[in-house]
């Protein structure tokens, strides 16, 4: 029988998460944010907030790149692999070639940056985030390049996919998670001290990312959509919240990852599909309520097999 202390761990880690996701949806509900709130909150964590966070979070951590070296070749190969799985599977399950780009993004490109990111913050402090960010450079240069490599495949006969290299290319130099993470590397790799307002300048900036971020989420919950959700949905949102997981922390254990490290993979590898990934699919002329919808199924879902993983994980004493 699992601890008292199990329990409070896997809960402290995925109710604040869920009750600021609950009041973002109460907010938009009272009209106290709207649309246009959201757009430019939105705007403001992804081009400096998150970034700013990323950066302090490696550049404070002197541990050094060497350390993770092999905590970042997993996640790089662990997501071509989820990526490659989903790509191989999608025409079994997916009967619409147009949707099987959409099936597969949704099964493999996780919210690490923000979602992953506020779990690892929950669970182990301002260390599991430095981890974190390690993992995250390489998942966030994958999720880009293999999302447009699966929807030109898919959409290949749709307007526009045509300028998808170049589009994926730019995208990625200008990326301000990459961008900050890549800055913040010197830092951390040559032990230069940063002065303490500096310090706590960013600690102010990066203050506002997770909350702001998570309330922008759950404003954007759709659930009427949701209840008319499609097969495919609901298959990429099981394949994003339990076999994605499941396969990558088994793959980590294999690789000898234990402890807290584990529980940043899992936590990291768990969370919901990105909200990127329906930004892309619009612009790519796919089907954009798909991918709105996969987003909704496994931003709900995945903090109760968040929890669930936690408990087995920590009642095991892995993590």
């Amino acid at each position: 029988m699992m601890s008292w202390e199990t329990w409070q761990f896997a809960f402290s880690v995925t109710v604040p998460n869920l009750l600021m996701l609950l009041m973002g949806i109460g907010l938009r509900r009272f009209r106290l944010i709207n649309d246009e709130f959201c757009d430019s909150a939105s705007r403001l964590v992804f081009n400096l907030a998150l970034p700013c966070m990323l950066f302090f979070s490696i550049a404070t951590n002197h541990s050094g790149l060497t350390h993770h070296l092999l905590l970042m070749s997993f996640a790089g190969v662990g997501t071509f692999i989820s990526w490659l799985l989903l790509e191989l599977a999608a025409p079994f399950l997916v009967r619409e070639k147009k949707e099987r780009g959409v099936f597969v993004q949704g099964g493999f490109r996780g919210n690490a940056a923000i979602l992953g990111v506020a779990y690892c913050a929950m669970a182990f402090g301002d260390e599991g985030v430095a981890i974190a960010s390690f993992y995250i450079v390489m998942t966030v240069i994958l999720y880009n390049v293999l999302s447009v490599v699966t929807l030109t495949r898919s959409l290949s006969d749709c307007e526009g996919s045509g300028l998808a290299v170049f589009s994926m290319v730019k995208n990625i130099v200008k990326n301000p998670l990459i961008v900050g993470i890549l800055t913040g590397l010197p830092f951390s790799l040559f032990d230069v001290p940063l002065p303490d307002v500096l310090i706590r300048t960013g600690s102010y900036v990066s203050s506002i990312a997770l909350p702001l971020a998570l309330l922008c989420t759950g404003a954007s919950l759709d659930f009427r959509s949701m209840l008319r959700t499609s097969n495919t949905a609901i298959l990429a949102s099981i394949a994003r919240v339990l076999v994605v997981p499941t396969l990558l922390v088994l793959g980590a254990m294999l690789c000898g990852f234990k402890g807290m490290t584990l529980g940043i993979i899992f936590l990291l590898s768990a969370t919901p599909t990105a909200a990127a990934s329906y930004v892309m699919t619009r612009a790519m002329g796919g089907n954009a309520t798909l991918a709105a919808n996969i987003i909704g199924l496994t931003t709900v879902g995945s903090f109760f097999t968040t929890a669930l993983g936690l408990l087995l994980l920590r009642g095991s004493g892995m993590i």
